[in-house]
Parts: structure tokens; sequence; C-alpha cells
């Protein structure tokens, strides 16, 4: 079952990041991330609302129980973690290729999965060392794709934007193992519903703060359009995240092979950037992904043998 999950929270990534594209272009980046962060808000309020007046059940899947402050606390550092990572990837995706930026994306696994190595004291196997090897082999092989377009991946600060993006991303999941496991495995225990309920709140209140400081005084300059994409950002985003934290909080799920998993949404947005937007050097960017879509092949089967 949390397998099944978290290869829907793969689809409704891809589309997330196609959204994303779409409502960036000729955009200003600030107050997109504000109201993705808004309407994220919104759909969740009447989960929390329901379950606080007793409309929703405790047995319900969308049911949204009592926290304490401690727990309040943790979740408010998610939402810093996922922001971060959120505004500079965000800023890659707006002046970058999304066949770029997709398969950097891609390599997130790895870090989570070097993360736990150095941070919970895990060991890799042969073929989760192939996997990484693979994935270095085939980043190398894209930041030669990105030069045929201009594209210096040393020296350019969106490419630069979108690698701290992964490197926070890889920080939230290994902080989403932390929130989701049980206490008797070393976590919180957080119930799933409350944590993607009150960090999409959290966030929201940051982003008021962050565009009222950093967009506001330069709106004239930095200048943002409605568009409806903007509504489909929050909607396959939460949809995904809901998937993703229910697979997590179901017995015997693996956050690596989850965390691998979601990773396969870069073939939606790889496939919606070739077909629709014409992107360039499509080629050779093909062959890189499949080196990083095998990597994580590595990865997952050296996961379920260890």
């Amino acid at each position: 079952m949390w397998l099944a999950l978290a290869f829907a929270s793969a689809c409704l990534l891809g589309f997330y990041d196609v959204a994303k594209k779409r409502s960036l272009k000729d955009n200003a980046v600030v107050p997109v991330l504000f109201f993705n962060t808004l309407i994220s808000s919104v759909l969740f309020l009447p989960f929390l609302l329901g379950s606080q007046m007793g409309w929703i059940g405790a047995d319900s899947v969308v049911y949204v129980p009592e926290t304490t402050a401690a727990a309040q606390g943790a979740i408010a550092i998610k939402s810093a973690l996922v922001l971060s990572s959120w505004f500079f990837g965000y800023l890659g995706m707006k002046h970058l290729p999304l066949t770029l930026v997709g398969p950097i994306n891609a390599t997130r696994p790895i870090l989570v999965l070097l993360g736990a190595v150095f941070l919970f004291g895990e060991t890799l196997n042969g073929l989760q060392w192939c996997g990484v090897g693979i994935a270095v082999t085939a980043f190398y092989l894209l930041s030669r794709s990105g030069r045929r377009e201009g594209i210096d991946f040393q020296h350019n600060r969106w490419v630069l934007s979108v690698i701290l993006a992964c490197v926070l991303g890889a920080c939230c999941g290994l902080y989403d193992k932390y929130l989701m496991a049980s206490q008797a495995s070393g976590g919180l225990g957080l119930n799933r519903m409350a944590v993607q309920t009150y960090y999409n709140f959290y966030q929201c209140a940051m982003m008021a703060l962050m565009g009222a400081a950093l967009w506001f005084p330069h709106r004239a300059h930095d200048v943002f359009r409605w568009k409806w994409s903007i509504v489909a950002i929050s909607v396959f985003l939460s949809a995904a995240d809901f998937a993703y934290l229910y697979a997590l909080s179901l017995d015997g799920a693996m956050i690596a092979i989850v965390s691998m998993v979601r990773r396969a949404s870069v073939v939606v947005s790889f496939a919606f950037a070739a077909i629709v937007l014409h992107e360039k050097n499509l080629r050779s960017k093909a062959l890189d992904l499949g080196l990083i879509v095998l990597s994580l092949v590595f990865l997952a089967l050296g996961t379920l043998s260890s």
C-alpha cells in the first residue's frame, strides 16, 4: 500500500513541477510562492475545523488531532526547511530549462541516503554504492548537457539555487523520518494530517512576512501576474504530500524507498518539457535522466536487499 502511494505521489509531483514552470514564466517568484502556501492552507482549513467541531471522526484519514506545543515547534521547523527549499527551487525553476531542473532534483534521494549514513549511522551495501556512483556520473554528464545551452553548473547561480534546494529538500526528507517515526523507533510519532495541515499554515505566515520584506517594496520592477496554474501548484502538491505522508505513516514504510520513488516525478515533467515546451538537447538529457533513474533502481534494490 505504501509503495502504491509513493508512486501516486510521484505522478502528482510531476504535474506539480509542470504547474510551477507555467506559473513562474515571466512572473515574480515570491508572490507565486505566497499564493501557493495560501491556497494550500485554505485546502486544509476545513479538515482542521471539521476535526475540532466533531464533524470529522478520529477514525477518518483526514482527521486532524490536537497537538502539543512541542509538536507545533517541530512542525514549524519543518515549515522553515521546506519553505527554504521551495524558495531556492522556485528561483532555479524560473530561470532554467525544466529538462535540467528535473534531473537535478531527481538526485535528492542520493543526498537523503548519504545523510542517513552520516546522521543515523546507516551503512551502504554494494548495490547502493553503485547507485551513488551512477548518480554522480549522471550529474557530471548533465552539467555537460547544460554547457551546450550556455549554462555553467559551477558558476551559474540558478543551478546553485537548485542544488541548494536539493540539499535542503534532503534535510526535509530526513527530518520527515524523525517526525513520522514512532517514539519507540526514536521519532516523534506525529500524526501525518497534523503535520501537513499546520506546516501549511506556518509556511503561509512565513511567506506573508517574506513577501512584505522582499517583494512588496520592489513590486513595480518584479511584476506579479495572476495565473490559474498557481492554483494547480497547490492542488497537485497537497495531494502529493498527502499520499507521501500517508505512505510514511504506514507500518513497514521505508523512507529511502519512498523518497526514491517520488523522484520518478521527473519522467512526467521531462515529457512535458519535451513535448510542450520543445526544450533543447533532449537526446543527451534523456541519457542523463536514464542514468539517474538507473541509479535510483540500484538504490532501491540495495535497500530492499539489506
